[in-house]
């Protein structure tokens, strides 16, 4: 749905990965099934506007089968009689992303490989074809890579080259089909891409840096003026506000370093995390209660000014008994964004208010994506409505919030 009222006349959408849909059969039933019922529950509440938009998650098993001409078409179909469209695709998780525990695994193949490389144009050949005339594209990827120990420069250099190739990529698409789409990277704590300034970091020495610039002009056979502007086009950052939150960025600061930076920001997801401002022993069992061994919970924790990283819920509570974890927490779990308070924890939903304030008088991005995709997983406490009707509530309160 496209919110005309605001300056960028963003689109509005919720990111199908909260269903368990790996394949192009069951995400077309998983349309079928929750869609209706979805816009059943806008239309009751006056905040439904159409075409409505998705946020589509993709597989490669999914990229695969929609490369198919007649599946293709099939979505295309559903789509229509839906009164639906794709503004974006969700090309992060590679395989599968529900119920077997998936962890770090999330992150591979990363963009080391020349498999994510392939992956991520077969999503954007897709998503051309089912852009509406007129309205750009967007693909959400991995940061990079998950942070291991040693971390060698080489890597980034690996990275950004594959990054570059597919830019190029981008480019061809466009001059073939007239449909802009940009790769965008989405920072994720413990990842190479975590905060915002490793993030402006990477982009300037690396993606955006003479020799990049020069091989991308050779690629796509323009000038370095023009292969530069055609970079920045194609490539940017999807700015999840759950993962700025974790990390205890103020958001709207970072969305304007990234816009001073000359970084784009092809999508914002509309999230939060769960927090808590004073982690306490009696805690323990009401946390461990997010442990669903599913996904990785990542843990950041704010005491006298200084940051500690963990990687999962369970090394934080261990660092907790042994005395060096205390103070306030902040735990990448999303949770549903009309949720404040949840029992004795809080979200952080004052840092998605503040950009959804933001987004009233700035032209961050064109995509907004609701993106709560834990919802299988979180404690039975905090789901007392069926999936749909959270997803309507969620897009409701957004409405509202972002509401001139």
């Amino acid at each position: 749905m496209q919110l005309n009222h605001l300056p960028a006349a963003p689109h509005l959408m919720y990111c199908t990965n909260i269903h368990a849909a790996e394949n192009w059969g069951e995400i077309s039933a998983s349309l079928d099934e929750h869609l209706p019922l979805i816009k059943q529950e806008l239309k009751s509440s006056s905040t439904l506007i159409e075409p409505f938009a998705l946020g589509l998650r993709l597989s490669a098993i999914a990229a695969n089968e929609l490369s198919q001409p007649e599946h293709l078409e099939e979505l295309k179909s559903q789509l229509s009689r839906l009164n639906a469209y794709v503004p974006s695709i969700n090309a992060f998780p590679y395989g599968g992303f529900h119920t077997a525990p998936i962890k770090q695994l999330v992150y591979q193949p990363d963009w080391l490989t020349t498999k994510r490389q392939t992956y991520t144009l077969q999503c954007a050949q897709i998503l051309a074809q089912l852009l509406p005339d007129g309205v750009s594209g967007s693909i959400s990827t991995v940061p990079g890579a998950f942070k291991s120990q040693p971390w060698h420069v080489e890597n980034n250099l690996h990275i950004a080259h594959h990054l570059i190739e597919v830019a190029a990529g981008l480019v061809k698409l466009e001059r073939g089909s007239g449909k802009l789409i940009a790769l965008a990277l989405e920072p994720e704590p413990c990842c190479m891409l975590e905060t915002v300034a490793e993030t402006i970091h990477f982009f300037q020495n690396f993606l955006f840096s003479p020799e990049a610039v020069s091989t991308f002009a050779k690629l796509i056979g323009v000038n370095r003026s023009d292969a530069e502007a055609l970079l920045r086009r194609h490539i940017g950052v999807c700015y999840d506000v759950c993962h700025a939150a974790v990390e205890f960025e103020n958001p709207v600061d970072a969305l304007q370093s990234l816009q001073a930076a000359g970084i784009g920001i092809p999508k914002i997801q509309l999230s939060c995390a769960l927090r808590i401002p004073q982690m306490l022993a009696e805690l323990h069992p009401a946390v461990m209660r997010f442990n669903d061994g599913v996904y990785l919970h990542q843990v950041v924790v704010s005491q006298q000014g200084k940051l500690q990283r963990f990687t999962d819920l369970p090394e934080a509570l261990s660092a907790f008994e042994q005395g060096t974890a205390d103070g306030e927490w902040r735990i990448h779990c999303h949770v549903p964004v009309f949720l404040s308070q949840l029992d004795l924890f809080e979200s952080t939903q004052a840092e998605l208010l503040a950009v959804l304030q933001a987004l009233r008088s700035n032209t961050f991005s064109a995509h907004l994506e609701i993106e709560t995709y834990t919802w299988d997983v979180l404690p039975a406490a905090f789901k007392t409505e069926s999936k749909a009707t959270a997803i309507a509530r969620e897009i409701a309160f957004i409405m509202k919030e972002i509401a001139l």
